[in-house]
């Protein structure tokens, strides 16, 4: 069925105020979903609402969520995410980075102990949208193994970075895990009854697989082989050992009551005034993603996308014609409603 982002958002928040969230931050965590749904990045959409409520159930995560500042710098801020809303600490870490940019060029928070914070790109924009550099990280619960093992140690372990200045509209967006692959990829797949492309995933013995619950035992495939796999780690030391919180295999998944996962998160803003007028750049940058655009094409390719721009043109989709939701995932949301007394029903 489609159905209109508004009323998407408004069963969120139903569903996120049910389960104990505060009114500011399920607006922040609804925002967040239903844009990842409108950018066609629909596993870091509203299936989280199913998971969120199985993990209150079993008292896997605090609601509402108690963020705690435990440093603050002129530049720097560490936040304890109080194994809350993810979505909520990186809001606040990325909203702290700007004001700190705004005054030091450069602004950096990290976050320990928080969970999933969705779709990456939803924080980047944030800092693009006031005319600076975003740039996010976060680690998450083992599924890539270093290159040339067959266990698996790091998360997918995805960033994003967003530019201001690549169109009047919208910011260029890079969003990517370091896997070739997200994981909640394989998990759709496996939802749906299909089959994986070959390349995506190994089973446990490290061959390549199409199955995806082979592929959800086994391990994913790095993005560029060992250069993803080097990347992976990176990304695991800046966001959760320097963060103090957890890293490698020790982070747990969201999707299994095994405890907080203990999620990391690293954010930046950088604010491009202070390096050279905002219009001057974005004239730059503008003039450059046109050249990138225009440049000669292979064969039997008609148009070249710049990062994010696929999605952001879903995202105009959406608006005017709605949000499809398969069956499943509206069965899903409309148990919540119920079962949280909600009156609110997608139909």
């Amino acid at each position: 069925m489609k159905i209109q982002p508004n009323r998407l958002k408004e069963a969120a928040i139903h569903i996120l105020t049910g389960l104990n969230a505060t009114a500011d931050e399920a607006a922040v965590t609804a925002e967040s979903l239903i844009r990842a749904e409108m950018r066609g990045t629909d596993t870091h959409g509203v299936v989280f609402l199913k998971l969120l409520a199985n993990r209150v159930d079993t008292q896997m995560v605090n609601l509402p969520t108690q963020l705690k500042i435990i440093k603050e710098d002129m530049a720097t801020g560490l936040i304890d995410g109080g194994n809350g809303l993810g979505q909520v600490a990186a809001h606040r870490a990325m909203t702290m980075g700007i004001e700190k940019a705004r005054r030091c060029g450069v602004g950096c928070c990290l976050i320990r102990n928080t969970n999933n914070i969705g779709f990456l790109a939803f924080y980047t924009m944030m800092a693009a949208e006031k005319g600076m550099v975003g740039i996010i990280m976060t680690n998450g619960a083992a599924s890539v193994s270093p290159w040339g093992g067959a266990q698996p140690f790091f998360g997918t372990n995805p960033m994003s970075i967003a530019v201001p200045g690549g169109s009047a509209e919208a910011p260029v967006v890079l969003d990517m895990s370091s896997s070739l692959v997200a994981r909640g990829k394989i998990r759709r797949a496996h939802r749906m009854k299909e089959s994986i492309p070959l390349g995506w995933a190994f089973d446990e013995t490290g061959n390549p697989t199409t199955d995806p619950a082979a592929a959800l035992k086994g391990t994913l495939a790095p993005i560029g082989g060992p250069k993803g796999s080097g990347l992976a780690m990176m990304v695991d030391v800046l966001a959760g050992m320097l963060s103090g919180s957890k890293y490698g295999s020790d982070v747990k998944t969201f999707h299994q009551p095994e405890g907080p996962t203990g999620v990391g998160v690293c954010c930046i803003a950088i604010d491009v005034e202070k390096f050279m007028p905002i219009e001057n750049f974005k004239s730059l940058f503008r003039s450059y993603t046109e050249t990138i655009k225009g440049s000669r094409k292979a064969s039997g390719v008609s148009r070249i996308y710049l990062p994010g721009e696929i999605e952001a043109e879903k995202e105009k989709s959406s608006l005017k014609d709605g949000i499809e939701i398969p069956p499943g995932t509206a069965k899903d949301l409309n148990d919540l409603l119920e079962k949280l007394k909600s009156p609110l029903r997608l139909s």
